[in-house]
């Protein structure tokens, strides 16, 4: 493998960005070996710093939500408003590879920081830009996004009503938009010494994730219902069953096989020939009755015993774990990094990088 630590070790960026998904395009390029200078104003910092869980300490300077997406940067406090100031920033600028902003409307213009401005001072310097929307000026966070573009009235229950993710699913998606541009833009660069402007605005990320869903309505006019964690295609796939000893299991049935197996497992093998349940269009036009029959199986034995089975026959299925069962799991460990922090204490946070780079040998 690869050592990706040192993928961009003579890269430097310079992150003039608060909140998520400025941020998390920043610990992108840390994690990568890139020095990364985070800007925080001198009036409380970035504002996440303050945005504490009961479980925080109270004498910690960052909340553990500043510590999602805010590892191995350099941070510096700079009033942008103040000449000397700004001038120490544009001189981080002289030097620097890649810039990445989320300013309110008018800011940049305020702090003499447009991208035009700047790419005129710095001709190689790519300018990575984060919006709410392409065609307003409206202030907005996630949660408005997911209201916005879909993403509520699809999630939830017909019970519970149009629920947001408990994630800032939006912000994530716009900093995977925005890296991708800056990672195009640094190729360009490569081959041209030219820099380039990335803007990317939280709307368009959202629309362009809708996937199935929206083409479920683009082509069909198919409004989805909220399912909870049910798929509108495929049966039974996000249904979750109890066991004896009380633990949730969810399946992800994808074909007749593997429905097939499933049901030799659960004892019911019949139900392979019941009209009914044979093909994936029947078992989602009949899923209640599917998932009534399946119900009654599940409870019989406990968790292990059928995970045990579902792993053996290459059946989709995974118990629902909360955040303590996630991190016993010696795979979500290896992906925890720390950091000694200035009071000394040692904060956690994930990877945000998924992947690893082989070479060919």
């Amino acid at each position: 493998m690869l050592n990706q630590k040192e993928f961009f070790k003579d890269l430097k960026v310079i992150e003039l960005a608060s909140v998520l998904a400025g941020p998390a395009v920043g610990m992108f390029f840390a994690e990568l070996g890139a020095q990364v200078i985070k800007i925080e104003n001198k009036n409380g910092g970035d504002v996440t710093r303050s945005w504490k869980n009961p479980n925080d300490a109270s004498d910690n300077e960052e909340s553990a939500y500043y510590h999602s997406v805010n590892w191995n940067k350099q941070v510096v406090h700079l009033d942008l408003t103040n000449d000397a100031d700004s001038s120490e920033l544009l001189k981080m600028l002289s030097s620097a590879d890649v810039l990445i902003t989320n300013f309110k409307s008018g800011d940049d213009k305020k702090f003499n920081l447009t991208a035009i401005d700047l790419t005129a001072k710095f001709p190689s310097l790519i300018i990575g830009e984060i919006a709410s929307y392409s065609d307003s000026n409206k202030v907005a966070y996630d949660a408005v996004l997911q209201a916005e573009t879909g993403f509520m009235s699809l999630n939830g229950t017909p019970t519970s009503g149009p629920l947001k993710m408990p994630i800032a699913m939006i912000d994530i998606l716009a900093a995977h938009q925005l890296k991708e541009g800056i990672l195009l833009s640094l190729m360009h660069r490569a081959k041209t010494n030219e820099g380039s402007i990335v803007k990317v605005n939280l709307f368009d990320a959202a629309i362009s994730s809708l996937a199935n869903q929206a083409s479920n309505w683009l082509n069909n006019e198919y409004e989805p219902a909220r399912m909870g964690s049910l798929h509108p295609n495929i049966a039974p796939y996000g249904e979750t069953y109890q066991t004896k000893d009380d633990k949730l299991i969810l399946l992800a049935i994808g074909n007749d096989k593997q429905f097939s197996s499933l049901c030799t497992i659960l004892n019911v093998r019949e139900l392979v020939d019941d009209s009914r349940f044979s093909k994936n269009a029947e078992r989602v036009k009949y899923r209640n009755e599917l998932n009534n029959l399946f119900a009654n199986q599940f409870k019989l034995e406990p968790s292990s015993y059928w995970m045990n089975l579902f792993n053996e026959q290459n059946v989709p299925a995974g118990l629902v774990n909360s955040m303590s069962d996630v991190f016993d799991i010696p795979a979500a460990q290896k992906k925890i990094l720390h950091q000694t922090e200035s009071n000394g204490t040692v904060s956690k946070r994930v990877e945000t990088i998924a992947f690893k780079i082989y070479n060919g040998n």
